[in-house]
């Protein structure tokens, strides 16, 4: 009996070891395997934070003007710091109340997940932390394998490893999807309460915290009842985590909250072309790619201003009949730094998003003349130069090509016109006769020189403006002029930040002194000419038709070919210019359609202006202003007794005094017969020069 006694024994000894030596094996193995596990994640290192994220344009002022989603997803990232204390509360208690005190893996939470399953024999409850969520989120597909699970618990570590709580927090709360195609706590906050994540109260996070447990089964918009069921479970979360008390829990379930659906906070996706402008310059400027474009999360502040581009884009609304289908390139752009301040590229982005204000090339017509007018001051011609104006056929070329230009409806002078004269009336001869006069490559070269990169034909009639140029190097063109003859690029983007708020792109003015100043001044003066009626002569001065409506000091230049209209003028503080025509060249053969770019530019510059001081063209040191006689360019006598006030270089000044037979043979010139006696601001304002 012992001797059976003793042998059991030996056997449980035996036993005993075996079992002590086998578990002492595995637990070398699985210390083995937890240190590879850690070896390996941090051999790994950190992974990539980055997901697709909306791209968000701001006006200058700081209005959300825009976005660009990927595959129709909303996503914004703000700090944890700009998200309401109550968010991370709620979120916290709901998801992973021992957040702050584990390492990714809350041990009893999965104990108590796998008793509570194996109980109901039935996956119950689930034991994710927020890590593994993030986890889950960034690097995962959801679907139930093994295989997602150990590549999820190896993201885990390393987030762990690599990141901070408050990282990971903030990273969760980016991500996390809140049903509707809304990730992330910002964009919820905007599309169920028009609100923004520092802005949520208890009863609308606590709200929120409870969605993504079932985006499709818990959003207040597809079933309130269940949402706020939801709702309930969260604050007694908060209530049991110690963050808030069973009154704030109560109070909340009381608030009535109010669900807005898909608005977004400051944002009215205004100015389409222009936003289609600024992520072309994010291509070619800054080097990024469509995708980083489409999904980095950048913040976008541009040159817009939001009331300009409304009153634009009124001004359109009105003038041009709705059922026109003529179609019109809009810019105005500061003209101190090159920023543009509106942009229209047609009528109607949904039907054509074909940019007409930088992507169309159209013969500018007289639009063109004060560029060619400041390369013949700069080879010695005065606003009192006098070329004679009739009908006048030209040959150039080896080949003896000919050129016959023709003034509007065939009117000619007859007679010498002087160089103010000939730009306020728009004569055709006059500029013919001065570009040839300027020789080969001159004209071409000016333009360059203000920026115009269009590719230029220097025949004779690209005096008046036969080779297509848009709209934006137009505008570009008269900043220069109005600049002082200091160009800028055309500026759309002022900064660019990612989505941590760090700067990537900052614009840098640079500035170029292209033209002389004092001649760019004389230039400006001369573009006054247009809406100056003493400068009538045998048809009025172009501006005619809208200078009764001018309140303060412009320049400015009209023109128009068989198929083109347009205006472009400027204010010391502002530049815009409008062309007007038809997408397939059709002719313009209505009248109305032929005063459509005079009217908008006028009633967009009058409001535009309306809470600005008037203020008039400073003249520069290097020039003179001098009263002169309209007909003759000649200093004013008793004979020759109108007078206007004209602005030269120093030292080219007329000096010759205007004498009898001068004013006898300008009377004999045919004239207009109208001329209204009720006269504008505008028009009055030159009587007194």
């Amino acid at each position: 009996m012992e001797l059976i006694t003793n042998d059991r024994l030996k056997i449980a000894i035996k036993i005993l070891r075996a079992c002590l030596f086998i578990g002492l094996i595995g637990c070398a193995l699985i210390t083995v395997g937890i240190l590879g596990v850690l070896s390996y994640a941090k051999t790994q290192g950190a992974p990539p934070l980055a997901v697709p994220l909306s791209t968000l344009f701001y006006a200058e002022d700081g209005t959300l003007i825009g976005e660009e989603r990927h595959q129709g997803e909303t996503r914004y990232w703000v700090s944890l710091d700009d998200m309401s204390e109550a968010v991370i509360d709620a979120t916290v208690s709901i998801e992973d109340r021992n957040f702050f005190d584990h390492n990714g893996f809350d041990y009893k939470r999965i104990g108590g997940a796998v008793l509570a399953d194996i109980k109901a024999m039935a996956k119950v409850q689930g034991a994710s932390t927020i890590t593994q969520q993030y986890a889950r989120n960034l690097f995962l597909e959801h679907e139930k394998t093994w295989n997602r699970k150990l590549t999820e618990a190896l993201y885990t570590i390393r987030l762990e490893q690599n990141y901070s709580k408050k990282e990971i927090l903030e990273g969760y709360l980016n991500t996390i999807y809140y049903g509707h195609g809304v990730y992330g706590i910002e964009a919820a906050a905007n599309y169920y309460f028009g609100k923004r994540a520092s802005e949520l109260s208890i009863a609308e996070a606590s709200m929120l915290a409870g969605i993504p447990k079932g985006p499709t089964h818990y959003s207040p918009l597809v079933n309130e009842e269940k949402a706020k069921q939801r709702q309930n479970v969260v604050l007694r979360s908060m209530v049991q985590n110690g963050v808030i008390s069973n009154k704030t829990a109560e109070q909340a379930r009381a608030e009535e909250l109010t669900f807005t659906g898909n608005k977004v906070v400051g944002r009215e996706d205004i100015a389409p072309y222009f936003q289609d402008a600024v992520k072309k310059e994010l291509h070619s400027k800054l080097k990024l790619d469509q995708d980083t474009i489409e999904t980095g999360g950048l913040r976008v502040y541009t040159t817009l201003d939001p009331d300009l581009q409304k009153m634009a884009e009124e001004k359109v609304t009105n003038v041009i009949k709705e059922d026109s289908g003529i179609q019109l390139g809009f810019v105005a752009m500061d003209p101190k730094n090159g920023e543009v301040r509106a942009l229209i590229g047609g009528r109607n982005y949904e039907e054509s998003p074909f940019n007409r204000a930088i992507q169309a090339k159209r013969q500018p017509g007289s639009t063109f003349k004060p560029i060619l007018y400041y390369a013949a001051l700069e080879k010695g011609y005065t606003p009192s130069t006098q070329i004679r104006s009739e009908l006048t056929t030209f040959s150039y070329d080896d080949d003896r090509s000919t050129y016959t230009p023709r003034n509007y409806k065939n009117y000619y002078a007859n007679d010498s016109i002087t160089l103010a004269q000939a730009i306020a009336l728009s004569d055709n001869v006059y500029a013919v006769k001065t570009h040839l006069f300027l020789g080969d490559g001159e004209l071409v070269d000016t333009a360059k020189k203000v920026g115009i990169k269009s590719n230029l034909k220097d025949v004779p009639s690209l005096a008046l403006g036969t080779s297509g140029v848009s709209v934006l190097e137009m505008v570009n063109a008269y900043a220069t002029f109005d600049n002082g003859g200091t160009r800028h690029k055309p500026i759309f983007i002022t900064r660019v930040e990612n989505y941590k708020g760090e700067i990537i792109y900052e614009n840098e003015p640079k500035p170029k002194k292209v033209l002389d100043e004092d001649l760019a001044f004389v230039t400006t003066q001369l573009m006054t000419g247009m809406f100056d009626e003493k400068l009538n002569d045998y048809t009025a001065v172009t501006g005619s038709t809208i200078s009764d409506r001018l309140t303060r000091f412009y320049a400015g230049k009209s023109g128009s070919t068989d198929t083109d209209n347009w205006m472009i003028g400027y204010s010391p503080q502002l530049v815009a210019g409008i062309w007007t025509g038809y997408d397939n060249n059709e002719p313009l053969t209505i009248v109305e359609e032929s005063h459509y770019a005079k009217n908008i530019w006028a009633e967009f510059m009058e409001e535009a202006h309306q809470d600005i001081a008037p203020k008039p063209f400073k003249p520069t040191e290097g020039v003179v202003g001098v009263y002169v006689n309209p007909d003759t360019g000649l200093l004013p006598t008793k004979d020759c007794p109108v007078s206007r006030l004209t602005y030269y270089k120093k030292g080219t000044e007329p000096t010759e005094y205007c004498s009898k037979n001068m004013e006898d043979v300008k009377k004999d010139k045919p004239k207009k017969k109208e001329e209204k006696e009720k006269k504008g601001f505008f028009k009055r304002m030159f009587d007194w020069f």
